[in-house]
């Protein structure tokens, strides 16, 4: 069982001048660098302003997908790329947080791109996806029965092809406990304050703990992985949708955990990422994409439980951002910063070692992208022996928790109300907040109810529920404190 050090001590021993990395950034990206680092025997330090995942990796299209969008922007490597990865994590690294999801890609009459048109994309896509990757042409009743509600006016053609869908936020937090098994200082809810670099010569961070006050942490070697710093019902769907539209974009439909999810935009933005938002432009113009595939029943304004907004930082270019090239980039400032912006969640393992192999050879010998399972992935004896537990509750704990779920089953015995349902429209249960709170370093009802359950994304996030959150992470927070 991996119990993490406390914070009080993990700020004591992040004080101690004898670090090899300090990563800046607690993403999917930051994450998986620290891992890959402190497995390689580095003194590392992961670092997060808010919580772990809390940006645009828990923000994202919830896909881990192989990349054909990109197959028209002429990224072939990227999509090989992409491909490679996904088969990797859903076969290897976090098989309980990936998993396989067929998707539907309708032309329809007037359709940017035409039947000739997506057909000679599919068979593209299945050509760069090696072995699997599966491509077929639907007709008729099993388009509804995977898709129910689809749009069958206008359709010329329907293709389907494979992706796979995530939990990100879980799989963030599966690659730090990841990086703290292998020996690295995680601490979230640290906002980096003032940065010193003397090139080759290392670096001072400055941080604010918040209640925990401020400290400086020195390491040898910085990489900032700040990322951009630097939802619907429907019920049995067994795929999702991608329809073309101009410019290179798509309109997604996705079923994730018993809901739909509409999306993305491409939206330019300038402001401070800590203040990015849906607005009512963004829901309008979602809602008038997915028109273009769903019957209009599915989309009424009343049926929208969760909205949610991320970032993406992008290279700069001329006209629309869904023109801009979504490979990774890799700067190595005057001082010996790293810093890493764009990629996608699907190849955050390149882009990790990606950004190590910017710091001096010595420090990253032997590095090569590693394959084992993350903490908390897999499947759990515990939850398939348990009688008791009720369907959803059960698939739901070894979906989040992978083997680790048997601590969460350990911890329910020990409360008179852990196996609870939180709402009662949810399979999420209050050992679950428990286990946050002890074990997964949350710190705040925002991070038990977005990143470590699924209350949030359910649009189940009742003003009792709140209370009653808050009042275990205050106690919890008084246990720590005492022992």
């Amino acid at each position: 069982m991996l119990t993490p050090i406390s914070r009080a001590d993990t700020i004591d021993r992040l004080v101690e001048p004898n670090l090899d990395l300090a990563v800046i950034g607690g993403g999917i990206a930051g994450a998986r660098i620290a891992f890959e680092a402190a497995r390689l025997g580095l003194r590392v330090a992961l670092v997060d302003g808010g919580d772990f995942g809390s940006g645009t990796s828990s923000a994202s299209s919830k896909l881990v997908h192989g990349g054909f969008r990109y197959l028209p922007m002429g990224d072939i490597g990227l999509v090989r790329e992409s491909q490679h990865e996904r088969r990797v994590l859903m076969e290897r690294v976090a098989p309980n947080l990936v998993r396989p999801l067929p998707f539907l890609l309708p032309a329809y009459a007037g359709s940017p791109r035409g039947p000739a048109a997506v057909a000679a994309g599919l068979l593209m896509y299945r050509a760069l996806s090696g072995r699997g990757g599966r491509v077929a042409w639907l007709r008729g009743r099993p388009i509804h029965d995977a898709v129910p509600g689809l749009r069958l006016d206008g359709l010329r053609m329907c293709g389907t092809f494979d992706e796979a869908e995530t939990i990100d936020s879980r799989l963030v937090l599966a690659t730090v406990k990841a990086a703290a098994k292998s020996g690295a200082l995680v601490l979230n809810h640290a906002k980096v304050v003032g940065l010193e670099l003397r090139h080759n010569r290392g670096g001072a961070v400055t941080i604010d703990a918040g209640r925990d006050g401020a400290l400086e942490l020195r390491a040898r070697h910085v990489i900032n992985a700040a990322g951009p710093w630097v939802d619907h019902v429907e019920e049995g769907w067994r795929a999702g949708v991608a329809m073309p539209l101009g410019g290179g974009r798509v309109a997604l439909g996705i079923p994730w955990q018993g809901m739909l999810m509409l999306g993305t935009t491409d939206t330019p933005y300038s402001g401070d990422p800590a203040g990015v938002q849906v607005t009512e432009a963004d829901v309008s113009s979602v809602l008038d994409e997915a028109s273009g595939f769903l019957e209009a029943g599915m989309l009424r304004r009343d049926r929208v439980r969760f909205q949610t907004a991320g970032l993406r930082a992008l290279p700069v270019v001329e006209g629309d951002t869904a023109a801009a090239r979504r490979g990774h980039m890799i700067e190595v400032s005057r001082n010996g910063l790293v810093s890493v912006a764009g990629g996608k969640l699907t190849t955050h393992r390149v882009i990790a070692c990606d950004a190590l192999r910017r710091l001096p050879r010595s420090s990253v010998d032997g590095l090569a992208l590693d394959e084992r399972r993350l903490p908390g992935t897999g499947w759990s004896l515990e939850v398939e022996e348990r009688t008791d537990l009720e369907p959803d509750v059960a698939d739901h704990l070894e979906r989040l928790y992978g083997d680790q779920a048997g601590q969460v089953l350990a911890l329910a015995g020990a409360m008179a109300d852990g196996l609870e349902r939180i709402h009662p429209s949810g399979p999420d249960v209050w050992a679950q907040v428990a286990y946050a709170f002890r074990s997964e370093w949350a710190r705040t009802v925002d991070d038990v109810a977005r990143r470590r359950t699924t209350l949030a994304g359910r649009g189940l996030l009742t003003e009792e529920i709140v209370a009653r959150i808050g009042a275990m992470a205050r106690s919890e927070s008084l246990v720590s404190a005492v022992t």
